[in-house]
């Protein structure tokens, strides 16, 4: 797939080349507590196991298969943020959520988590990542997009482990609806693609 381009974003794969543009986006801590963006991929207890470099290895693993786990989203040659991206059945905790669990057999490209590298944190990218994300996902060949963001109660801001889901009011901006709301806090969203993008 390579590229994709979203107004002033562009969307690469990850893969070995871009490696260490994750590694920057994720920071030393891998996100939150060691992740890696292992949490929808593992069981809790693979997960506690392998938090930190064991996670990291797992991830290294999954960047070099054909399909890739999720993308790294650029500005101009920096690396601003990561989603990760793919079929619901790739993420197997996710599949077993109870609370985030398939509303419908609908096929779609489960955004399970994304990541905006901590000094453009605040600053009103999340929706202009998500719609590069999107951009993505219609050329990938997927229909539907669909997210499990976090809403914060009113004047409260979610933690980093947390807001790895990314935050309601953004993927709203981008364009996404609520189809489902398991809990308060959790709404399911989603969001046709355009063919041929």
């Amino acid at each position: 797939m390579g590229e994709k381009a979203s107004d002033s974003l562009t969307v690469k794969e990850l893969s070995k080349k871009t490696w260490s543009d994750f590694e920057t986006v994720l920071g030393d801590n891998g996100g939150a507590r060691g992740c890696w963006c292992m949490h929808w991929r593992l069981s809790i207890a693979e997960w506690m196991e392998g938090k930190g470099e064991g996670n990291k290895k797992a991830m290294r693993r999954l960047s070099q298969r054909k399909q890739p786990p999720g993308v790294l989203v650029y500005r101009d040659d920096e690396p601003v943020a990561w989603c990760s991206l793919g079929p619901r059945d790739s993420f197997p905790r996710l599949e077993r959520s109870p609370l985030l669990s398939d509303i419908d057999d609908e096929p779609v490209c489960a955004i399970a988590c994304v990541l905006v590298h901590k000094k453009h944190r605040g600053s009103g990218l999340l929706p202009d990542v998500l719609e590069a994300v999107c951009d993505y996902a219609a050329s990938a060949g997927y229909k539907i997009a669909e997210g499990y963001p976090i809403e914060p109660a009113k004047g409260k801001r979610a933690g980093a482990d947390t807001a790895m889901t990314g935050i309601a009011s953004a993927f709203l901006d981008a364009k996404f609806s609520e189809i489902a709301r398991p809990r308060g806090d959790r709404p399911i969203m989603r969001r046709k693609l355009r063919s041929g993008t």
